[in-house]
């Protein structure tokens, strides 16, 4: 992508707004871009830019890192769309695809020896069902979204990806645990520490 391409998309990721659409219209656009209809693939880029850039921002370490793998992500889209087979809601599909593209890029910085450390064996936790708000979303819906970015961003990767991808990105525990090769019980570990991590984080900012 040249570099005028890659200013624009910076600026429309900084600046524009997309309205959703969903049911029937978005099936129709999703098919036409399956198969190959530039207009569709353009439509999907102008839909979800946004909240593709929003995951990347809070897995990754840096705006241009983040810029860089949504770039990716809709550029590989024009192959991987092909995959899709409509068992899940698109956007939740579409944000999988920018969860393994960030997983992706963290691998290849070999940063320490392994994204994800297994927690110890036997400290599963796993949280009961509840109609009530997550802890954690109760903490989105309310605290500034700067202070929020930066708290996330100074977690361990071991408890920010597992985060990101569970909240942001809205995975079940099985579909982060395949995303990110590991064990379920080892996932709600993970996000249980992670929150506990993240408030103590926001606690201490609003002292």
């Amino acid at each position: 992508m040249d570099a005028k391409k890659n200013n624009a998309t910076g600026s429309q990721l900084r600046e524009g707004k997309a309205t959703q659409i969903e049911g029937p219209d978005l099936e129709s656009v999703v098919r036409r871009a399956q198969g190959h209809d530039a207009e569709a693939l353009g439509e999907i880029y102008r839909l979800y830019a946004r909240r593709v850039f929003g995951l990347c921002r809070y897995m990754l370490d840096s705006r241009e890192s983040a810029e860089d793998a949504t770039s990716e992500v809709f550029l590989k889209l024009q192959r991987s769309i092909e995959s899709y087979d409509g068992s899940i809601p698109f956007p939740r599909w579409l944000l999988r695809v920018a969860g393994n593209q960030c997983i992706d890029a963290l691998r290849r910085r070999k940063r320490g020896r392994q994204v994800i450390v297994e927690v110890e064996e036997g400290v599963a936790v796993i949280e009961a069902a509840s109609s009530e708000p997550s802890p954690l979303g109760a903490v989105l819906s309310t605290e500034a979204r700067a202070q929020v970015r930066d708290a996330i961003a100074h977690l361990p990767e071991n408890y920010r990806l597992p985060l990101v991808l569970r909240y942001y990105g809205e995975l079940s525990y099985d579909e982060i645990a395949q995303q990110l090769g590991l064990q379920r019980n080892y996932v709600a570990a993970l996000l249980f520490r992670a929150k506990q991590e993240l408030r103590r984080k926001l606690g201490h900012r609003s002292k």
